[in-house]
């Protein structure tokens, strides 16, 4: 059947439609994404402004237009960290579901980590033992450690890399002592996470998903997209550590002339490296590898893995 998943984060809206049959893997068949940025359309009580709802209800509507015209068959809508951690998020959610029909479900972070971690375990396989999965999105980092398809280990903390960006890196490019100040507090939120995951063992491999990851990866050397799917593509720390100063003194338009950098992710990109870099040193990784699959793909699969056989 053709399945459309609509990802309403902190960024973007997407809507990705796939042909799924249960035991198969997912065939993307379609991709519609439209920039929000949900997380700069609040106001000063964390509230989503008035023209910030509107946007999202016109998002929603093309979104909806295009998984017709594509012939979805079911909708799977799903909302972040962005509507999830809105004051107004109940109101939000009706208005979305009064001008749209959409019932959104929100996902809380917990459950982004775990979803994550299942498309990250059904892309390498059980060959690839126990996985340490990090992901970060626009408003959070979702961290999980496991060995089967449920993780051990799971946690979501405010670290998105357009959530620091907003909250501290103001300057264009941003000054020295909002960097460090930056670094200081990633570091302290992840180092308080640390031991939950260390009692349970050294992870077999390392994995990391998100665009965040895959555009730190690019600079560093890895494929191109356009090289397709199954190209190994790795992130060194050593290559990280060393353009995380590169990427402080540049100016958000320096940093989306970068091979593999959008200009719209441009300017989060230093809040995401910071976070990527304190990440695998306190978690003691030297590479990670980037994997394709992430969030979305978890959602299809678990949805598929609650569908009759065919």
């Amino acid at each position: 059947m053709r399945l459309g998943v609509l990802d309403v984060g902190s960024n973007t809206v997407h809507l990705l439609v796939v042909d799924a049959h249960p035991g198969a893997r997912p065939l993307p068949a379609h991709s519609h994404k439209e920039e929000l940025r949900l997380a700069e359309l609040l106001d000063d009580g964390g509230a989503v402004r008035p023209d910030g709802v509107d946007r999202l209800i016109g998002v929603f509507h093309e979104a909806l237009q295009a998984a017709e015209d594509k012939g979805v068959e079911e909708l799977l809508p799903f909302a972040t960290s962005a509507i999830r951690e809105a004051s107004n998020a109940d109101e939000v959610l009706a208005r979305v579901r009064d001008e749209t029909g959409v019932e959104l479900q929100v996902l809380t972070g917990a459950e982004e980590a775990r979803l994550t971690f299942l498309a990250a375990r059904r892309w390498f396989g059980w060959s690839a033992g126990k996985l340490l999965v990090l992901d970060i999105g626009g408003g959070s980092l979702e961290i999980a450690y496991g060995m089967d398809e449920e993780p051990d280990a799971a946690v979501s903390l405010p670290l998105g890399a357009g959530r620091l960006t907003s909250a501290w890196l103001p300057g264009d490019p941003p000054t020295a002592d909002s960097v460090r100040a930056l670094r200081r507090h990633v570091r302290a939120q992840i180092a308080r996470t640390v031991g939950e995951f260390s009692r349970l063992g050294a992870p077999d491999h390392v994995v990391a998903t998100s665009k965040t990851f895959k555009q730190l990866a690019r600079i560093g050397g890895a494929a191109r997209s356009a090289e397709g799917l199954y190209v190994q593509r790795e992130l060194k720390r050593q290559s990280l550590e060393s353009w995380v100063p590169r990427l402080a003194g540049m100016t958000a338009a320096e940093r989306g002339e970068l091979p593999g950098v959008s200009e719209g992710r441009a300017g989060q990109l230093l809040a995401g490296a910071l976070v990527a870099e304190g990440a695998m040193d306190l978690f003691g990784v030297e590479t990670l590898e980037i994997c394709p699959w992430a969030l979305r793909e978890g959602i299809i699969l678990r949805r598929l893995d609650h569908m009759p056989p065919e």
